[in-house]
């Protein structure tokens, strides 16, 4: 899995998929992958996030979580995380790539909330955040990808 763009979150099965699939809707032309610091290999995506991707017209039922290893890191020319503390664990595990992994929120200066097993309004919040930081890194993903 490489790709210009990687999105991490903790299991790869709610927020980074989501992310994923809004980010190649968006910027066809965009390589983008997914995985999670603590995913367990080949699970599906949470059944709330194919619910609300397919409402949306996007079909993620295909996903299954990957694990982030070395060369996903190594392959992204951009990283974003979910969250403040799993920007410093990447980088803490892989020092050299610190200054391609941000966080998603960070022009919003917020955290993506994790939806997982929480009620619908957490996950449409957690969408709504995404849909936010996805849209701040926009130019920044354009001009990357050129």
């Amino acid at each position: 899995m490489s790709g210009a763009v990687l999105i991490v979150c903790t299991a790869n099965v709610c927020r980074s998929p989501v992310a994923q699939i809004l980010l190649a809707n968006r910027m066809p032309g965009v390589a983008v992958a997914s995985a999670g610091l603590r995913a367990s290999a080949g699970r599906g995506a949470d059944e709330r996030a194919v619910q609300l991707m397919a409402r949306r017209g996007l079909d993620l039922s295909a996903h299954t979580a990957t694990p982030l290893v070395q060369q996903h890191v190594r392959d992204a020319a951009l990283i974003l995380t979910m969250t403040r503390e799993q920007r410093a664990t990447l980088i803490g595990d892989w020092p050299d790539v610190h200054g391609k992994v941000h966080r998603l929120g960070e022009a919003g200066g917020f955290d993506v909330i994790d939806p997982y097993r929480r009620d619908p309004f957490i996950f449409e919040l957690a969408i709504a955040q995404i849909e936010q930081g996805l849209a701040d890194w926009h130019s920044a993903i354009d001009q990357l990808c050129r």
